[in-house]
């Protein structure tokens, strides 16, 4: 099997140095730039299969780099950060990161991340389905949602998030649940994160177009009802 290719944006020397040394001695083949513009550079130049990203950078930050990758790319996308705030969390995940990771960090917790990127990114190439509920559908190859045949315009954990709901349709999904399927972690004690994507959901879809898609169970969690 070939390599894995990762580029590492970091503008933490010592930091993007240990983070470089780990990845290459399990084995994964690591390009390194401590700035936002160099790092966008290469991903313009070369194919990674995943970006390990910094939100903070000089040049372009990683918001931007995120948002502009999305427009051509699904890479797998992981956010380094010293920010631990909610919003920043949910800023970095509405620009399109699968996964967001809080300095400092322990080495294994980096690769199980990791790891669990690259099998959604794998589930993701082989489940190629149509998922309908009442009149809300999803084209999984296309990353494509309509309801009533408009399409609803989701972020990439909006999206994800609904398409674990309504794979599990009639199934009650507690919080944890939800953030180990769709963020690919457990955020102990922030699953208050859950709440807010729920809301932009419906906002987008319940209100939008005056149904109720997804019920909610209190103090257990949430679900996508058939009627």
């Amino acid at each position: 099997m070939a390599q894995k290719k990762i580029l590492l944006i970091e503008d933490e020397v010592k930091l993007a140095r240990f983070v470089e040394l780990e990845l290459k001695y399990e084995g994964y083949e690591v390009s390194v730039s401590h700035d936002g513009r160099e790092g966008m550079a290469l991903i313009n130049e070369e194919h990674f299969d995943m970006i390990l990203l910094d939100l903070m950078l000089p040049g372009l930050t990683g918001i931007e780099i995120c948002r502009r990758v999305r427009k051509t790319s699904n890479v797998p996308i992981i956010m380094l950060t010293a920010k631990d705030e909610v919003i920043d969390k949910v800023a970095g995940l509405d620009s399109g990161a699968d996964d967001y990771l809080t300095k400092p960090f322990a080495i294994e917790e980096l690769l199980a991340r990791m790891r669990v990127a690259f099998k959604h990114c794998e589930d993701r190439m082989t489940k190629k389905v149509l998922l309908q509920v009442q009149d809300l559908e999803i084209d999984t190859e296309k990353r494509l949602v309509t309801v009533g045949g408009i399409v609803v315009e989701l972020t990439k954990k909006e999206y994800e998030l609904l398409l674990y709901l309504v794979q599990n349709k009639n199934i009650v999904l507690t919080r944890e649940q939800i953030l180990n399927e769709v963020w690919g972690y457990s955020y102990i004690g922030e699953t208050n994160v859950v709440d807010v994507y729920v809301r932009y959901l419906r906002a987008k879809i319940d209100e939008a177009f005056q149904k109720k898609f997804i019920h909610t169970i209190r103090g257990v969690g949430y679900y996508v009802k058939e009627e």
